[in-house]
């Protein structure tokens, strides 16, 4: 069976690029700078359900997606997290932060309303993001 996102992702963000381990997607909300890494393995809930050569390649992944983040927006912090409460398939959220951001120093996860980039503004993103394949 091939490699499919979970529906949840489907509702807010957008596919963005592939990289070696991660589906990467762009969160639809143009408050923060933010992307979701899937690792396309069948199953994966947790990170130990990863190889070892696997959580180092999401490790790499993770950082590489923050380098982006900083690309994409203005940003002071990156919020890195892998908490699956609502969608279990194994994904880590790379958000970037600001002081200013309007949530800053809360959580951004459920915490709207959230705002969707223009479309202009989505396809200007994605373009960078599909030029770092």
């Amino acid at each position: 069976m091939k490699f499919e996102v979970a529906p949840a992702f489907e509702a807010g963000s957008v596919a963005a690029t592939e990289w070696p381990l991660c589906h990467v997607r762009l969160q639809d909300d143009a408050r923060f700078p933010w992307l979701i890494l899937i690792p396309r393995v069948k199953g994966a809930v947790e990170l130990e359900d990863l190889s070892v050569e696997q959580r180092a390649m999401l490790i790499e992944e993770t950082v590489r997606a923050g380098a982006l983040v900083r690309r994409l927006g203005l940003v002071e912090k990156l919020n890195v997290g892998a908490i699956g409460n609502v969608t279990a398939q194994l994904h880590v959220h790379v958000v970037g932060r600001r002081r200013d951001d309007g949530l800053w120093p809360d959580p951004v996860w459920g915490r709207g309303p959230v705002v969707p980039y223009t479309d202009e503004e989505r396809g200007r993103l994605l373009s960078i993001l599909s030029s770092s394949s």
